[in-house]
C-alpha cells in the first residue's frame, strides 16, 4: 500500500514537471494572463491615487510582523514558501482536471499528456499521400502518430462494390476511399470510427453499403458537393489533417491492353488478364481542386502508394495540374512499392517494372522528367505458408534490385515493411511503415542541412 502510495506521489510530481516542458503554449498564457491582474490592480491603484498599494503593504507589514512574533522567521518563510508552493500547485492541478473532465470526461488521457501529444503533432512536417484504396488509409493510420499536417488526395475512379452502385443510381463521386482515409485520420472515439465503417450484410437495397458510403452521400446531396461534405464529415470525426479528391470531376478510366483490347471501368481494369500498355479517362484533363494544389506546394514530404499501380495510383495522375504542381514542388518524392504483385494487374512486375509503369504513363501525358526519383520497398520476404498461399492464388513478392535501380538514379530505401508480427495477411503494417517514412524525411532532411 505504502509502495503504491509513492509511485502514486512520483507520476504525480513528474506530471506536474510536465507543465514546465517547452512547446506546451500554456506557460506563456498563464504568464500573459498573471501579467494582466498585476498591470489591471497597478493602473486601478493608480486610479486610486496610489491609496490600495499603502494599505496592502501596511496589511502585509503587520500581518509578518504578527507572524514573525509567533514563530521564528526561520521557520515562518520556509512554511509559509512551501504553503504557497502548495497551493499553487493544486489550484493549477484542479483547474486544468476541471478543464479536463469538461472537454474529455471519459477519456483516460492526462491533459498535460495529450498537450505534449499535441504540441509534437504540430510541429510535424506537412506531408502529402496520394493513392487510394486500403494502401492509402494504411499510410495514414500510421503517419497520424508523427504528424498533424497530413493531406490525403485520393482517388475518384472507382466503379465497383458499395462506391460503384450509389455512383450509378444517386450520381455521387465514390465515397468508398475517401471514407477509409477519414477513418484512419479521425481521433474520435473508436465506437464513432466503427460506426463510419460499419458495413450492413442484411436488408433489401442496404446489403452490401457502409455507413459511411450513405452519410457520405447524403451529405453530398444536401451541401450539394463531395468536398463539403468531406469538410462536415471531418469534423464529425475529428480528423488530424485534411483528406481532398483528385477531382470533382465523373471520371472514367480506360485501359489498353498489350493484346490490343481496350476495357473500361476501374473494376475491370483490376481485373486485367493482358499487361496494360496504357491508360487515360474520360472526362480528358480532369481539373484538381486548389486544396490539392495549395498542400502540394506547401508540401515537406510528398509520397506515393503504397496501393494498387493501375487503379489506385494512377488515376491521380491522369489529373495535369496535380502532376504539374509535384513537378513544382522542392519536397522529396517518395514511391511506396507494394509488397506483393496484383494478380491481373501487375503479375511480374518487381520495383523497376513498377517505376516504369509511372514513368511510361506520364510520358504519354508529355512529361519527361521523372516525377517520383526515391523509392522506399519491403525487405526479402522469408519463405513461409502465408507467402506459398499467396503464390498459389497468383502472387508473388515485389523483388527491389536495389543496385540497379541506383545505377538507374534512385534513391533506395528497404525496410520491414509488413512488420515484426505474424499477420494473417502479406500488407504493410501501418506503425512500420509510417516509421520507414519518417526515417527517409529525417535522412533527406539531415542531408540537405549538411550539403
Amino acid at each position: 500500500m505504502q509502495a503504491e502510495r509513492q509511485r502514486d506521489l512520483m507520476l504525480r510530481s513528474r506530471r506536474a514537471m510536465s507543465w514546465l516542458q517547452p512547446g506546451l503554449v500554456v506557460k506563456r498564457w498563464l504568464f500573459t494572463s498573471g501579467l494582466g491582474l498585476v498591470l489591471a490592480l497597478l493602473g486601478a491603484a493608480v486610479w486610486a491615487d496610489l491609496q490600495p498599494i499603502y494599505w496592502m503593504l501596511w496589511a502585509i507589514q503587520e500581518a509578518l510582523g504578527w507572524i514573525t512574533r509567533v514563530l521564528p522567521g526561520a521557520i515562518t518563510g520556509p512554511l509559509v514558501l512551501l504553503l504557497g508552493i502548495g497551493l499553487l500547485l493544486w489550484g493549477q492541478s484542479q483547474s486544468f482536471g476541471s478543464i479536463q473532465q469538461a472537454l474529455a470526461p471519459e477519456k483516460d488521457t492526462v491533459l498535460v499528456d495529450a498537450l505534449r501529444a499535441k504540441s509534437r503533432l504540430n510541429r510535424g512536417p506537412s506531408i502529402v499521400a496520394i493513392g487510394g484504396g486500403t494502401g492509402l488509409s494504411t499510410l495514414l493510420s500510421g503517419l497520424k502518430r508523427y504528424s498533424s499536417h497530413i493531406t490525403a488526395i485520393v482517388t475518384v475512379a472507382d466503379d465497383g462494390g458499395s462506391s460503384g452502385v450509389l455512383r450509378r443510381e444517386l450520381g455521387v463521386l465514390p465515397p468508398g476511399d475517401i471514407r477509409n482515409c477519414l477513418a484512419a485520420l479521425s481521433t474520435e472515439e473508436p465506437l464513432l470510427t466503427r460506426l463510419f465503417q460499419y458495413r450492413f450484410s442484411a436488408g433489401s437495397g442496404l446489403e452490401g453499403h457502409s455507413f459511411g458510403n450513405l452519410f457520405l452521400s447524403a451529405l453530398s446531396a444536401i451541401t450539394g458537393s463531395l468536398e463539403t461534405a468531406i469538410t462536415a464529415s471531418s469534423r464529425v470525426l475529428a480528423v488530424q489533417g485534411q483528406v481532398v479528391p483528385a477531382t470533382n470531376a465523373d471520371v472514367r478510366l480506360w485501359a489498353e491492353l498489350e493484346d490490343g483490347t481496350r476495357i473500361e471501368g476501374e473494376s475491370a481494369i483490376g481485373k486485367a488478364r493482358s499487361p496494360i500498355v496504357r491508360m487515360g479517362c474520360l472526362p480528358e484533363k480532369p481539373p484538381a481542386l486548389p486544396r490539392a494544389l495549395e498542400a502540394i506546394a506547401h508540401a515537406d514530404l510528398i509520397l506515393l502508394g503504397p496501393g494498387s499501380l493501375y487503379t489506385s495510383l494512377l488515376p491521380n495522375l491522369l489529373v495535369p495540374e496535380l502532376v504539374t504542381a509535384i513537378q513544382r514542388s522542392r519536397a522529396p518524392r517518395l514511391y511506396i512499392c507494394n509488397l506483393m504483385t496484383q494478380p491481373g494487374e501487375t503479375d511480374g512486375l518487381d520495383v523497376s517494372g513498377h517505376l516504369r509503369a509511372i514513368e511510361a504513363q506520364l510520358a504519354s501525358l508529355g512529361v519527361s522528367k521523372r516525377l517520383f526519383d526515391c523509392v522506399l520497398a519491403q525487405e526479402p520476404i522469408g519463405e513461409s505458408a502465408l507467402l506459398a498461399h499467396y503464390r498459389k492464388l497468383g502472387a508473388e513478392p515485389v523483388i527491389c534490385d536495389s543496385r540497379q535501380l541506383q545505377q538507374e538514379g534512385f534513391d533506395v530505401m528497404q525496410a520491414p515493411l509488413q512488420g515484426s508480427r505474424p499477420t494473417a495477411t502479406l500488407r504493410h503494417d501501418p506503425r512500420s511503415l509510417a516509421l520507414a517514412v519518417m526515417r527517409f524525411y529525417r535522412r533527406h532532411k539531415r542531408d540537405n542541412q549538411n550539403a
